[in-house]
């Protein structure tokens, strides 16, 4: 079935509203969509913050949902705002920018995360990506586990990017034409794989374990 965005997300909006009302803090739109990079069979990122959360309220979202069009791509976080507020702040950097609000907004997450916490979530991405690729190199040689890996890398590209310039780009595309170097090189590749190309599980390893540890090993100081 082909996804008419505009009006699924009409359908969504009020089918949540209808359940929570008052209640909701921000109706938005991550990932490939929130982006507008989506392909036909993308996954619909949808975030939804509510005052609280209990385990009954997430019954009831399950409940609201189950019945919308294309139901198997719809994905996403739901979280009160107070939990929000409390959270790792590095992964409040990649959180706030990622989404692009429907109703309400997520200003209140604005001054919890600071310069110093795009910077450790720089750190922690280029870590978890240099294990991820040599673990899965060495035991999984999974090649849409690589490909998964070169997904987060393109969101540390995003930090990185923000950290040296101030401005966040939301589109991969966009920002690919803004990088040079290795960073181009990989983000190119995110690109391709999105287009459908297949990981070679040689080249690509090697040019994300090559990346990962040029950055860590001279570059990491200045993020």
């Amino acid at each position: 079935m082909k996804l008419d965005e505009k009006a699924w997300m009409a359908q969504f909006c009020q089918a949540v509203k209808d359940e929570f009302g008052g209640r909701i803090v921000c109706i938005g739109l991550q990932g490939s969509r929130g982006r507008g990079e989506e392909r036909e069979d993308s996954d619909i990122d949808m975030v939804v913050v509510l005052d609280r959360v209990e385990l009954e309220d997430l019954d009831r979202y399950r409940r609201v949902v189950a019945n919308l069009p294309c139901r198997e791509l719809l994905c996403g976080f739901v979280s009160g705002k107070e939990e929000l507020l409390a959270w790792e702040p590095g992964d409040l950097f990649q959180f706030y920018h990622d989404t692009a609000p429907v109703v309400g907004d997520l200003e209140f997450l604005r001054g919890t995360f600071a310069r110093e916490d795009a910077s450790r979530a720089v750190h922690t991405g280029l870590c978890n990506l240099y294990h991820g690729c040599v673990h899965n190199y060495l035991h999984e040689r999974d090649e849409a586990l690589l490909a998964a890996l070169y997904k987060s890398a393109a969101f540390t590209l995003q930090a990185i990017y923000w950290l040296k310039t101030g401005v966040y780009v939301k589109k991969h595309r966009e920002l690919w034409l803004e990088l040079t170097g290795e960073e181009r090189s990989v983000l190119e590749r995110v690109l391709a794989f999105r287009a459908g190309e297949e990981p070679d599980l040689e080249k690509d390893s090697a040019l994300l374990l090559q990346w990962a540890g040029a950055t860590l090993r001279e570059g990491v100081k200045q993020y």
